[in-house]
């Protein structure tokens, strides 16, 4: 049986989107070993859920035998892509753009083998910082229509708020980037968010009209719930892949809680699961469909945090789940003084003392609505007095809705 050819892989599990040549691109990839890039521009210290789209596609074109480059975009992040974006990015130093790439290059070991011949990872400031602005203008900004850029929806969504030159330099600096790519490497494709489209477009249109070479561009969809809105953001923030940033626990739990709609979608993308078993999954029904965001949860986490840390996520999971509290180790908690409890303490102090809450305002309104519990019991009252009885072992359990859980424990 013949190997299946990565193009209807990725088109199968869903991540394609759009493509510039899709004829030329799935014969390209099924005929030799191609080198592809994906910028990434470190404008973070860690990698966040949306970016580990791209690194998936990644993996499953270098395990068909293709050669990745992860572009760090030190020099691109010096100006800050517009591109779905409604204001301007934060302007970082050369200090902190040179911090975040070490955290990326990091983290990029952990999902791609750069062994000998295998994958690239370069930072294009290699190349930008040097550059001579009036000879690069000569060069390369002569083949830019102004026109055409401004019918990019990246540039036109952003003329009504105001759209400095420094971001309008973005494009020519992507486009830059895939040319040097094509000359160096041999770089044919170049991979990117859907957000991407109108830059990849732009870089596949440079080296035609440079070099009269033929490149390629490939779009994957972002990150979406079935309403179409992007996963991967919690109350506090961004689901990084930095362990310190979100704990393997909370990442296991970002993926346990997803919606049932998303279930199937989340499993294509984010694991390697045979597509029948994505099917079979998410196909259950009711309660049973709890088990394949099980499944998700630990495929996800250990693909990220590896399987001992999914394991344990997981363990801790169920064990919360299950109302009893054995392990821990992994949920977030707060330490409370016995004495602090004494003879009761306000159920809208502790709240706020454990960060669950903003304010005893908004604990009062959780309560009402009835989102707040210790352990099973929901709590309708909010001049309920916590006691040492509450406690057992020591231990408290706090949920917040269906999905925040927290754990007070007593210290002397």
């Amino acid at each position: 049986m013949s190997k299946k050819n990565v193009f209807d892989v990725l088109q199968e599990r869903g991540y394609i989107e759009q493509a510039t040549h899709e004829e030329e691109i799935r014969e390209m990839l099924g005929r030799e070993p191609v080198t592809f890039y994906i910028g990434f521009d470190p404008t973070a210290d860690s990698l966040h859920v949306g970016h580990f789209i791209q690194v998936m596609v990644m993996m499953h074109l270098q395990r068909s035998g293709h050669r990745p480059i992860a572009i760090i975009g030190g020099g691109t992040a010096m100006v800050g892509d517009p591109s779905g974006k409604t204001d301007m990015r934060k302007m970082l130093t050369r200090e902190q753009i040179d911090k975040n790439a070490a955290s990326f290059k990091k983290q990029f070991s952990k999902f791609i083998d750069f062994g000998e011949g295998k994958a690239l990872m370069i930072n294009n400031a290699d190349w930008l910082m040097d550059l001579n602005y009036v000879e690069f203008l000569r060069d390369i900004g002569r083949h830019f229509s102004v026109n055409r850029m401004l019918t990019y929806e990246c540039f036109k969504n952003r003329l009504e708020k105001g759209l400095s030159f420094l971001e309008f330099n973005y494009m020519l600096m992507q486009s830059y980037d895939f040319l040097e790519l094509y000359r160096r490497h041999n770089c044919k494709l170049q991979l990117g968010g859907s957000d991407q489209w109108s830059n990849i477009v732009a870089g596949v249109d440079l080296i035609r009209r440079v070099e009269n070479g033929s490149a390629y561009g490939l779009t994957f969809k972002l990150l979406t719930t079935s309403e179409g809105k992007k996963m991967g953001k919690t109350e506090s923030g961004a689901v990084w892949l930095d362990p310190a940033k979100t704990s393997p626990y909370d990442f296991y739990q970002y993926w346990r809680n997803v919606e049932d709609p998303d279930v199937k979608n989340c499993l294509a993308l984010l694991t390697f699961l045979p597509m029948e078993e994505v099917i079979r999954l998410a196909a259950l029904q009711d309660a049973e469909i709890n088990k394949a965001k099980e499944v998700l949860a630990f495929e996800v986490t250990k693909l990220v945090h590896g399987e001992e840390e999914a394991a344990k996520a997981q363990e801790a999971a169920r064990s919360l789940f299950g109302s009893a509290v054995k392990d821990a180790g992994n949920i977030p908690g707060t330490e409370i003084s016995r004495s602090k409890i004494g003879q009761g303490f306000d159920i809208l102090a502790l709240l706020t003392e454990t960060g669950l809450t903003a304010s005893k305002g908004e604990g009062r309104r959780l309560v009402q609505q009835g989102g707040i519990y210790l352990g099973e019991e929901r709590i309708d009252d909010f001049s309920r007095l916590i006691t040492l009885e509450d406690f057992k072992d020591n231990k408290l359990l706090i949920r917040k809705g269906k999905k925040t859980y927290h754990l007070v424990r007593l210290i002397d």
